[in-house]
């Protein structure tokens, strides 16, 4: 896969991340010829997932530019309940959606996007057990394996990985 060059995608990050959610993503954005930028609330610090799988982030979501970059990819697991208790992180994300740019989230990491405020009237998807929280923010919660509309960019779980990312690609490749 190409397409991605002079790309730069953010990938969010905090302890208790889905490893599969977390690495899938960065594998094929990098196979698509994307720079990804993984952040978290502390630059240089390594985060570990559910299964202690560690990763390191880049920068901080205080410092990230929405201007400069083209799009954030949200993992699941328990990372996104820590994540959506930084208001740099929300306030990033809704700059991204504001400007067109993909925000995409799987699994849990449906939380961020809910807390950021920009799930009134739009189709998305997530794992079922917070299919309340998104309804409640006004989204409109289908049962598919990968929901887009517009900028956005929604799946159930980890076996929704490779539709996920193909809707990923397709939006970042315009």
């Amino acid at each position: 896969m190409s397409g991605l060059a002079g790309k730069t995608v953010v990938l969010y990050l905090e302890n208790m991340y889905n490893d599969l959610e977390f690495w899938y993503p960065r594998l094929r954005l990098v196979e698509a010829g994307a720079k990804v930028l993984v952040a978290a609330p502390e630059a240089g610090r390594e985060y570990k997932s559910k299964f202690g799988m560690p990763a390191v982030a880049d920068a901080a979501f205080r410092d990230l530019d929405p201007a400069s970059l083209h799009g954030v990819i949200i993992p699941g697991g328990y990372a996104p309940d820590l994540m959506r208790r930084h208001q740099a992180a929300l306030t990033f994300v809704r700059a991204m959606f504001d400007a067109g740019k993909l925000v995409a989230a799987i699994c849990h990491a449906g939380w961020v996007p809910v807390s950021a405020g920009i799930l009134r009237g739009k189709r998305c998807t997530s794992f079922f057990s917070i299919k309340d929280d998104m309804v409640n923010a006004g989204a409109l919660w289908e049962d598919a394996a990968a929901v887009v509309d517009g900028c956005l960019v929604s799946s159930r779980t980890p076996d929704d990985l490779p539709q996920f990312m193909t809707a990923c690609l397709g939006v970042l490749r315009g």
